[in-house]
């Protein structure tokens, strides 16, 4: 019955509230998780006007919409989205979108289909989790700019200007992690997680990933996952093991316990942020402080 309801909010306020008049010639962008605000904050600045559905430590893959989420999207110019059923339960609403007159961008459409990562877990679909390989994210913000140019063009050298200008800081953050990577033995490169999040970052910077989860946090890890994880933990001698922000540590705490149970000692090396950035306003609420902060967090707890 919910769905229901939602569909019929969806058709109703896209259709009326979008006839709302606005205040100034800003485009009116709405973003679905964080990283993808903290994108659009970068590349758009002042100029535009930015509303996200999704604050920090919030699950994507659960994230439902509210009302309050439907009436902005209707009321925006463009949305931009993650794609690859990043945003599950939104996939529905976007679907309807398309008969409107509002433009919807999956990030996801930049990339090459060839550099994703398939799952085994579901057959056709590809892991959504790109923006952990830095390179994928420089070609996702020429993408976003060369987007937000084509809509509004009296802007377009803010846009360039802006667009070059984070690029450059992403080279930076890529030599610097790198660095960081270096200090860590390749032998012990192997990264437990609570969810299968961090698959780029290990195809990109040499890391073995094992999530307790599969892509999606709405499947559940079971007993015989937790045995088996625990197992390959001692067989590799792994040192430590990390919760993630936007998801329950209690998976992970009963990965630890499961080990400990076999005479194994692991320790939690910390929270790692996956699917959404920190608190607004600190360095882990960025794009760039998270990343920074997530490998030096790993770095130092396997060393």
């Amino acid at each position: 019955m919910k769905k229901h309801i939602l569909a019929l909010c969806c058709f109703v306020l896209l259709f009326n509230c979008k006839n709302e008049k606005k205040t100034n010639n800003k485009l009116n962008i709405v973003t679905t998780t964080t990283m993808i605000t903290d994108l659009l904050h970068n590349i758009g600045g002042n100029v535009i006007d930015i509303q996200g559905l999704m604050g920090s430590g919030v699950d994507p893959h659960l994230y439902k919409a509210s009302e309050g989420d439907v009436t902005k999207l209707a009321n925006a110019d463009i949305v931009f989205y993650g794609g690859l059923h990043l945003e599950g339960k939104l996939v529905e609403v976007f679907e309807k979108m398309a008969h409107s007159n509002i433009k919807t961008i999956a990030l996801s459409n930049a990339l090459n289909k060839n550099g994703l990562i398939g799952s085994e877990n579901f057959k056709g679909n590809f892991d959504p989790h790109i923006w952990f390989n830095i390179a994928y994210w420089k070609t996702i913000t020429s993408y976003v700019a060369k987007t937000l140019s084509e809509a509004d063009p009296a802007h377009k050298e803010t846009f360039a200007t802006n667009g070059k200008n984070y690029l450059k800081q992403l080279d930076n953050l890529e030599i610097e992690i790198n660095n960081t990577i270096l200090a860590l033995p390749e032998d012990k490169r192997i990264l437990v997680t609570a969810h299968d999040a961090f698959n780029y970052f290990g195809k990109a910077y040499g890391f073995q990933v094992v999530g307790l989860q599969g892509l999606s946090t709405a499947t559940e890890a079971g007993v015989q996952d937790v045995q088996n994880l625990a197992n390959f933990i001692i067989q590799n001698k792994v040192k430590a093991i990390f919760v993630e922000s936007s998801v329950p540590k209690r998976t992970i705490e009963a990965l630890q316990a499961a080990v400990n149970s076999k005479g194994h000692d692991v320790k939690i090396g910390g929270t790692l942020y996956s699917d959404a950035l920190g608190d607004t306003g600190t360095a882990e609420g960025t794009y760039i402080g998270m990343f920074k902060y997530n490998v030096n967090t790993i770095v130092n707890a396997l060393k």
